[in-house]
């Protein structure tokens, strides 16, 4: 519901907004007050969320790093290396098995496993640019 009325605050300002002439605008007061109550209403509710949603809230880390493992996007970062077909193979056979791309990729590649660590963490991922290991093997 804040939402909505935020995204209806927002259409309403942005029509007040058009509607002035110059430096005048007969509709400012119409801004102030829609502005104002959007970041009251985002305010509450950001609130109610931390309080009611997110205190004690945990990070289940091992499940997380068990599905982050196990993401067939991981091997978009072997792509560079070794190749778009061999990495399709690679993700294809990983999430028919339900096993970590890491494991497979070792199978099927002649990458050492720290290379592919190298390769496949996801940090540095984040970080952008192509990781590169030499020629494609």
């Amino acid at each position: 519901m804040i939402a909505a009325q935020v995204m209806g605050n927002d259409a309403t300002i942005t029509v007040a907004a058009a509607s002035g002439n110059f430096q005048l605008n007969v509709m400012l007061p119409l801004i102030a007050y829609n502005l104002l109550q959007s970041v009251e209403l985002l305010g509450i509710g950001s609130r109610n969320l931390a309080d009611n949603a997110l205190a004690g809230f945990t990070v289940n880390h091992d499940r997380l790093e068990d599905a982050l493992a196990r993401n067939p996007i991981l091997v978009t970062a072997l792509n560079a290396v070794i190749g778009y077909e061999r990495g399709a193979a690679i993700a294809k056979k990983a999430y028919a098995e339900g096993r970590p791309i890491l494991d497979v990729a070792a199978e099927m590649t002649q990458l050492s496993v720290q290379e592919l660590r190298r390769l496949l963490d996801p940090k540095m991922l984040t970080e952008g640019g192509i990781p590169s290991a030499g020629p494609r093997d």
